[in-house]
């Protein structure tokens, strides 16, 4: 198994890269891998030249254009058909080049905005998205049912794993398209520096939402890998949520900012909650391991150390 070729999808980002180290610590070593300057996953004639030449036995795609509720709103085309492409040409390909295990990895927001909570996979198309990433949530159901699909047909361990919101190392500070949490790491750091000033935060305060170490993701796709599981979706999460001004006062005290909070209820919360139902990982033997805190401080700690090259996205 550890001998088989292993292509990863979005190798360089915060989840393909956690992937990567996982299954290197697991003794796996023969990985094919394409920056996107070498491959633009987006272009079929080139996915299906690289496929053809490589014939990875395992694929995990791990590559998305990404981003939090501003990037989704000014920009839904890109979130849109970007992700479609990208799924698409490796989805297809995979099933052109029998491709044997598929991992597909998503995203909660693919659940309809009111489904009951916790979230469980049989909620899926259930009702209607939360508008701010519907764009990117329309995509991830395709790669989903595209899966699905494959998995029905042609009777191939194609599997879709749905992440709650995911943080760690790697991951991408840039403020105009970053997620929350790391954004409000940056936000209070900065903060910090210029004399502990007031930091303005998006909405309410009030939502909740649940956070998963990235590294444990990568546990579950390497779960995932290993064994053959038996549904076609599962939710990966910790099964425990806060709200956003729980979570700004914890990163507040980890950062070691003293100012004030201003939160701004005139910018829009999102869904007013996202907790995942996670007891189907749970019974099959997957949990989390690194708790919020914990996960927070060692992602704070990557920060400072590499705020000269961290990752930011330019749209």
């Amino acid at each position: 198994m550890k001998d088989k070729k292993i292509y990863i999808a979005g190798h360089r980002g915060m989840v393909g890269s956690a992937v990567k180290r996982n299954l290197e610590n697991l003794g796996y070593h023969n990985f094919i891998l394409r920056s996107s300057a070498e491959l633009d996953l987006r272009n079929q004639s080139e996915v299906q030249k690289f496929f053809r030449n490589e014939k990875p036995a395992i694929v995990i795609d791990a590559a998305a254009k990404v981003g939090g509720i501003l990037a989704n709103n000014n920009y839904p085309y890109q979130f849109l058909m970007d992700n479609m492409q990208i799924q698409n040409n490796l989805i297809h390909e995979s099933l052109q080049t029998d491709v044997e295990k598929f991992i597909f990895l998503g995203s909660s927001c693919i659940y309809p905005k009111f489904a009951p909570q916790p979230l469980q996979e049989s909620s899926l198309l259930t009702d209607s998205l939360e508008p701010t990433n519907e764009w990117y949530a329309l995509a991830k159901i395709a790669g989903v049912k595209a899966c699905q699909a494959i998995r029905n047909q042609f009777g191939k361990d194609y599997v879709s794993l749905m992440p709650t919101n995911l943080y760690g190392t790697h991951d991408n500070f840039d403020l105009t398209s970053s997620h929350v949490l790391p954004a409000m790491i940056r936000k209070f750091h900065e903060a910090k520096l210029e004399g502990h000033t007031t930091v303005n935060l998006w909405g309410s305060g009030s939502p909740m939402r649940e956070f998963l170490f990235v590294d444990d993701l990568a546990r579950a796709v390497a779960f995932a890998l290993e064994n053959k599981l038996p549904e076609y979706l599962y939710n990966v999460g910790t099964g425990v949520d806060l709200s956003i001004k729980d979570l700004a006062t914890l990163i507040q005290s980890i950062v070691g900012h003293q100012g004030e909070i201003n939160w701004d209820s005139s910018k829009p919360d999102g869904t007013p909650r996202k907790l995942m139902d996670v007891s189907k990982m749970h019974e099959l033997g997957w949990k989390h391991q690194i708790e919020l805190k914990t996960g927070i401080q060692i992602t704070y700690q990557w920060f400072l150390e590499n705020q000269d090259n961290y990752k930011e996205v330019k749209l």
